[in-house]
């Protein structure tokens, strides 16, 4: 009996560790098993064309702001998605795209690309999802500290997958810089949780609450946009308490809808 007594802590310390990996990792399973991650498409034949989202710039003359997400290519994508930002300055005539990408960097370029470039386009093969959006004079303001944002980014010769700092670090960077976007980043933008310079304390990427991180691998958001979220080796899950819906890794959000992006 003594020696049973003294292992009842380590199994329920083992079931504790076993439910939360199963917390963690159904996401992704479920990401493989429906069919929406594609692990035998090719980069090279994978889609690029305009999912048809972004406003023409030669009937929109107004200034635009958006900035989306998509699942990321091959594997990745059963854990996460890339997002990207995208700006149109008033009667610009085409979209600059802003973004970082780990591949540049491999080859001795900088990660963060800007460019004239197709706001939302597929991420080979993946549609896009509409996170956030200003229009007219909003976007117009915020377009200005976007730019300077992107430009202060702290690691243009840096990117790594896990936990960062990789393309949902620079988007979240940007957006705690621009509160404007109030943009709620989803759970399965792995990278978004990972601070820059080594910091612990930081406003939620929404801008509308805290954030506590341990170099991106523990910590918690609290805000109105994000609800409550829990990180946990990179990999995030919470609620939406505000538009009931939980927060899940590798799936993003199951629930209500979010709120529709601001015009």
């Amino acid at each position: 009996m003594p020696t049973d007594r003294a292992t009842r802590p380590r199994r329920r310390a083992l079931r504790w560790i076993l439910l939360a990996l199963g917390v963690l990792f159904v996401g992704p399973v479920a990401a493989l098993l429906s069919g929406e991650v594609d692990l035998d498409r090719h980069w090279s034949r994978a889609s690029r064309v305009s999912a048809g989202i972004a406003p023409d710039p030669a009937t929109t003359p107004e200034a635009v702001v958006q900035v989306y997400a998509a699942r990321a290519y091959g594997w990745r994508g059963l854990f996460g998605v890339h997002s990207w930002i995208a700006v149109k300055p008033r009667d610009a005539a085409r979209y600059t795209v802003h973004q970082v990408m780990g591949w540049h960097v491999r080859h001795g370029g900088s990660a963060v690309d800007s460019g004239a470039a197709v706001p939302d386009r597929y991420w080979f093969g993946n549609r896009p999802r509409l996170l956030a959006e200003l229009r007219g004079a909003a976007a117009a303001a915020a377009i200005e500290a976007i730019e300077a944002a992107v430009i202060a980014y702290p690691y243009p010769d840096r990117y790594r997958l896990w936990p960062g700092p990789n393309s949902n670090t620079f988007v979240a960077y940007v957006a705690r810089r621009v509160p404007a976007l109030a943009l709620d980043l989803p759970a399965n933008a792995v990278g978004k949780d990972y601070l820059v310079e080594e910091a612990v304390f930081a406003r939620a990427p929404s801008g509308t609450g805290i954030q506590v991180s341990l170099a991106g691998l523990a910590g918690f958001i609290a805000a109105l946009e994000e609800g409550v979220e829990v990180n946990l080796l990179g990999l995030a899950f919470g609620l939406d308490l505000n538009r009931p819906a939980l927060r899940l890794p590798g799936i993003g959000r199951l629930g209500l809808a979010n709120r529709a992006p601001a015009g």
